[in-house]
């Protein structure tokens, strides 16, 4: 890029390079933690997806049924708006399946639960699950998880027990269930009653607080709560996550399955990586938290992604990072797309929806490129030369924002445009917000005086309006 004569200065072309435009801290490590692996003799991912796929066979049976034979938009599947079958629905699918209507509504309560299906409002759609269910396995093990998370919902709870005190039964569950896993093997009912008595004392003793002044007379139904056993609840807890192939109970001892050790694991890992977060963000909104990433190295990066991500649900998450990639800084809307990268599969509905807005698009499409498969190096394939270019300017707005100068002259390399007139003439075309700052920034920086005076040149046409 040293040519004085700005019409024969010709690009080096390179493949687009991910966005990751802020100085690096010449100080900052990467995180060294080693990817965790399960307990001795947890089946390998092969095995415990072809489990799930096993267990939830029937309600991905229910699942596509109704793709099939409702299609989008028919009435009928959902009436009241909670993703219920109608009566009639309920019946064509029994008759059709060969099974009852009352197996057809456990199923799909089943294919619901595990993201199967989709229900928004009155209209049910089959989930990304589904639609990834043969060829991915990380897809159905997701999907398993959904369901084992939502376990007290997967078998009714006992109709003559207080609401308080099944909630806290599903509270003190998890410690039973980590209890279990360490365990490694059959574990009493009666040594969990102790334990679930034990952990629901705590959360009582955690929720008490001083009094202050009279106090009225406790509520019936929490004296009752504090003072009912707490066995039948334990029962239905086990017999609920033995119903969603969690563990299995006989002869008194209760034994995690493969699967239910394998997500319990999980769950326990996702914990721990919360509470390593390398740099201190994980408590603060998606924004100051992309922010507080724009100095570190990609794999530290990636590792406080990672813990901000555990510490909160996934459909909350992603929707809080496309919101912070809605904003101006075009830094941020980059780091936003590589933390959603972070949480893959999940966050697909959700980037696809955004590919129709403008300043999101070619970001969502090189996401939904890589995650179909393409490798990130020719990912950029999928763009037009318009959305290219559209990329290019964005990302010389962060680097103009967040860098220095000589990485704002080496992002000429990265454009798809063979001559700096040609990028000039597209790069006035595209209409990108920051198209005048970005080439005035450029100007400043580059250091060939002719190639500085026609950017600068074009950033006064395109300031003005004229050619």
């Amino acid at each position: 890029m040293t040519s004085r004569n700005p019409r024969d200065s010709r690009l080096r072309l390179v493949r687009p390079r991910p966005l990751a435009t802020a100085p690096r801290a010449a100080t900052q490590r990467s995180s060294r933690r080693p990817a965790p692996r399960p307990p001795e003799g947890t089946p390998p991912p092969t095995e415990l997806a072809r489990m799930a796929r096993t267990g939830l066979a029937a309600a991905a049976r229910v699942a596509r049924w109704a793709d099939a034979a409702l299609g989008a938009g028919r009435d009928g599947a959902t009436p009241d708006d909670k993703g219920t079958l109608s009566d009639a629905t309920a019946e064509r699918a029994a008759e059709e399946l060969g099974l009852t209507p009352a197996q057809v509504r456990a199923d799909w309560d089943t294919a619901r639960l595990a993201g199967l299906v989709e229900v928004h409002g009155d209209i049910a759609r089959p989930g990304w699950r589904l639609r990834a269910w043969n060829r991915d396995d990380s897809a159905v093990l997701r999907g398993w998880v959904a369901l084992f998370d939502a376990w007290s919902l997967a078998h009714p709870e006992p109709a003559d027990r207080e609401v308080s005190a099944v909630a806290e039964v599903v509270s003190a569950m998890p410690q039973v269930l980590s209890f279990l896993q360490l365990s490694a093997g059959p574990v009493p009912v009666e040594q969990l009653l102790d334990l679930l008595e034990q952990r629901v004392t705590e959360l009582r003793t955690e929720r008490c607080e001083i009094p202050y002044g009279p106090q009225p007379e406790p509520a019936p139904d929490a004296t009752e709560a504090a003072d009912a056993p707490l066995a039948p609840l334990l029962d239905w807890a086990l017999h609920a996550l033995a119903s969603v192939g969690a563990l299995t109970c006989a002869d008194g001892q209760a034994t995690l399955t493969p699967l239910g050790s394998w997500a319990v694991w999980v769950k326990l890992e996702q914990i721990c990586v919360a509470a390593q977060s390398p740099a201190g963000n994980i408590e603060q909104p998606a924004a100051d938290m992309l922010r507080g990433c724009a100095q570190l190295r990609p794999n530290a990066a990636r590792a406080e992604y990672r813990a901000w991500l555990a510490a909160r649900p996934v459909g909350s998450a992603v929707t809080e990072l496309l919101e912070a990639a809605r904003g101006e800084d075009a830094l941020t809307r980059g780091l936003a797309f590589e933390a959603l990268r972070v949480v893959g599969a999940p966050a697909e509905p959700d980037v696809r929806a955004v590919a129709e807005v403008i300043s999101l698009r070619p970001y969502a499409l090189l996401w939904l490129a890589e995650h179909d498969g393409h490798d990130p190096e020719d990912a950029h394939e999928v763009l037009t030369r318009e959305e290219a270019t559209w990329l290019w300017v964005d990302t010389a707005a962060a680097v103009a924002d967040h860098g220095e100068a000589p990485l704002l002259v080496r992002h000429l390399e990265s454009a798809v445009q063979p001559t700096v007139p040609a990028l000039l003439d597209e790069v006035r075309a595209v209409g990108h917000p920051r198209t005048v700052q970005v080439l005035v920034a450029l100007a400043a920086a580059h250091p060939d005086p002719a190639l500085a005076k026609a950017v600068r040149r074009a950033a006064f046409q395109v300031h003005t309006g004229g050619n």
